[in-house]
């Protein structure tokens, strides 16, 4: 479809005839992101507050199905890069967010955390390293007072505030590992998230529980990088009644962290009655079964 065609047919959204706009509709749908730029002029020229609104849906619509397609092909890939899950998830709520601004300062993180590392340091020792960087240089913090609110999931935000929940934390201190090459894993807890310091051999984003279960200690980055051990994992999850099992113990894959992601955001998006935007994750969850 050529510009004027596309004009034409947006000239159009404003009639009141539900069966034409729905033709139309589907149409503009039909072209995909390639036209988000044309329904954006189209809105600012538009002088129908009818026309301007349905020009928004289309754009959201757009938007959202470019979303699902990239997280489909992400999982596909069995969630080998952990950050661009999580620039996915973001690119939801910001589709226009500054990609290179963010690894730029992730690198900039590590650099300042790498230089305070050297070969000598035992694994409690490399991570009161990235502790000091992350939590006392760059002042990163758990958003106590405003736990549940969205943006502590979209990576960057939490990246731009220093804020965010025990996930969005535990996924940029993943990310900083991974970089340094420091064997430490998302571990999936109940009502918690953090993190496990592994021995043996890894491979980033994939976890074979029958090769090695050797957990050297826990590290939670909502409480500025605490480190515990596995009888405080079984303490915690006796008060929550609940059974240890090896899926609250040990390192779970990328592709359950950027789901759990979601499903915060169908929490943080209910408490904030964002009916639409909680619609919308539900659906993406859906992404995570097929």
């Amino acid at each position: 479809m050529n510009t004027n065609e596309l004009h034409a047919l947006i000239s159009l959204l404003d009639d009141p005839d539900e069966g034409i706009f729905e033709q139309i509709n589907s149409q503009i749908l039909s072209q995909g992101s390639a036209i988000i730029s044309e329904l954006e002029k189209s809105w600012e020229d538009s002088k129908s507050a009818l026309q301007q609104q349905r020009i928004e849906n289309l754009i959201q619509k757009i938007q959202f199905s470019e979303t699902q397609r990239n997280l489909v092909n992400w999982i596909s890939t069995q969630g080998q890069n952990l950050l661009e899950g999580a620039l996915i998830i973001a690119r939801y709520q910001f589709p226009e967010l500054n990609e290179k601004k963010i690894i730029s300062f992730l690198e900039q993180l590590k650099q300042d955390i790498w230089l305070e590392l050297n070969p000598n340091l035992t694994a409690i020792e490399q991570t009161h390293v990235i502790n000091h960087i992350l939590f006392e240089v760059h002042q990163f913090s758990g958003n106590n007072i405003n736990f549940h609110h969205p943006h502590n999931s979209f990576i960057n935000m939490v990246l731009e505030s220093k804020r965010g929940n025990p996930l969005s934390l535990s996924v940029v201190y993943i990310l900083l590992a991974q970089k340094l090459n420091l064997p430490i894993y998302g571990v999936n807890l109940p009502q918690h998230f953090v993190l496990a310091y592994m021995g043996g051999e890894t491979t980033y984003g994939i976890y074979d529980l029958d090769k090695n279960k050797d957990v050297l200690f826990y590290i939670n980055p909502f409480s500025k990088g605490t480190i515990f051990n596995r009888h405080e994992v079984d303490a915690y999850l006796m008060q929550l009644k609940i059974t240890p099992q090896d899926a609250y113990l040990y390192p779970c894959s990328n592709i359950e962290i950027i789901k759990r992601m979601v499903n915060n955001l169908v929490f943080a998006f209910e408490k904030n009655e964002s009916t639409r935007k909680t619609e919308d994750m539900k659906l993406l969850l859906k992404c995570f079964k097929s």
